[in-house]
């Protein structure tokens, strides 16, 4: 609960809290797509996690896919921003490309693989395999919403 003062009286307004998270869609010169399977549900996403205060969104990124995957990448452009509007979070998705490291797995991920665009589409729930074929489209920045398991179509 945020309090304001007005000239009449002290008021009480409800404040929205969200999340802020990023992602890279890392885009290697064959077309195939890093994807990670979740250690904590088993499900495949591309990598990425929670913006920490004192990064900014690139940096944030970079850190994400060298930690859940062992690749280094250089980060290229936003491609969308995803709302789990059940969850409260918002994900910035950036194209990026491999520049070093070698695959590898960590506490977040219990696989690392390089995915065609019709395996993600097989493997991933759509509000994932979304934001990776729309960074391969070049028509972002996309903005979508989604209740956490199906995308919700703009008004």
């Amino acid at each position: 609960m945020l309090l304001y003062m007005s000239n009449s009286a002290c008021e009480t307004q409800s404040t929205p809290l969200h999340s802020v998270s990023v992602a890279g869609a890392v885009v290697r010169e064959d077309g195939r797509l890093l994807a990670i399977r979740r250690a904590d549900n088993g499900r495949w996403e591309l990598p990425g996690g929670v913006l920490e205060l004192t990064e900014a969104p690139e940096e944030g990124v970079a850190r994400e896919v060298w930690e859940e995957t062992g690749i280094r990448v250089e980060v290229d452009e936003l491609t969308g921003v995803y709302k789990n509007t059940t969850r409260g979070i918002v994900a910035l998705v950036f194209r990026c490309k491999p520049a070093g490291g070698s695959e590898r797995t960590s506490t977040e991920s219990t696989a690392v693989d390089w995915l065609t665009p019709a395996e993600v589409s097989e493997r991933m729930a759509e509000v994932y395999a979304i934001r990776l074929l729309d960074a391969l489209d070049g028509g972002g920045p996309h903005v979508r919403s989604h209740d956490g398991k199906h995308l919700i179509q703009a008004r």
